[in-house]
């Protein structure tokens, strides 16, 4: 029997497969996809875009009370859910590394995790979401029915990465994402605000060596065997 929100949250690193896995239980499970990491990318994306110093606080204030984040289901033939801020699609530009490191700033910052969470709380209102991100099991939504951690190596989780920028016609140099990942690791787990961590009743899975078809098969018996 379901106890708690009928929400599902997928934590876990950057690279770690979270967006594609959370796409596809979503749409077994006929729930709704909330990218969560999208939201601070946005944020990270008009900081840059208006000039706002990440320290000025008034700046910042400011930003998070005009801005309109809108996430829409990715385009055809795409993975990414398309986002727009104030009415304009940016998600494509949101999806770079050097975007992902300012991400992991930006979320550090209690306003805008505080704004954000708030948000995402609203969204999740009633249920039947599936919620991907870094604290969305222990911070957004602690009282989720069903709760994941996926993870995987760091080189595994670059080559991922690699991979599908090439697929997109870019050139990627491994070590260096590698690098960046690495970074983003440690920049996640050791803010203060809302660390990057498993939930104490999360189930973490190592996606290292399974496919994603594996890993949604897994979660969605989880789940059903307590629907």
């Amino acid at each position: 029997m379901c106890k708690g929100l009928r929400i599902v949250t997928i934590d876990g690193p950057s690279g770690g497969g979270k967006s594609t896995v959370s796409r596809a239980l979503a749409a077994r499970l006929h729930f709704t996809y909330l990218d969560t990491g999208a939201m601070y990318r946005a944020v990270a994306y008009q900081c840059r875009e208006k000039g706002v110093e990440l320290a000025n606080s008034e700046q910042l204030a400011a930003l998070l009370q005009t801005i309109q984040i809108e996430l829409l289901p990715p385009a055809a033939g795409e993975d990414d859910v398309r986002v727009l801020i104030d009415g304009k699609e940016v998600g494509a530009l949101l999806r770079t590394q050097e975007m992902g490191l300012l991400a992991s700033q930006v979320s550090a910052l209690p306003l805008v995790r505080k704004t954000l969470t708030r948000l995402q709380q609203k969204i999740g209102e009633s249920g039947r979401i599936v919620a991907e991100g870094r604290d969305t099991g222990t911070v957004v939504f602690p009282q989720a029915a069903w709760k994941f951690f996926l993870d995987a190596s760091p080189e595994i989780r670059a080559h991922r990465r690699a991979e599908q920028l090439r697929g997109k016609g870019e050139e990627v140099d491994e070590q260096q994402l590698l690098a960046q990942i690495v970074k983003r690791d440690k920049d996640d787990r050791e803010r203060t605000i809302a660390p990057l961590k498993a939930a104490p009743d999360a189930l973490t899975i190592d996606s290292t060596g399974l496919p994603v078809e594996e890993v949604v098969r897994l979660m969605h018996e989880k789940i059903l065997a307590s629907f």
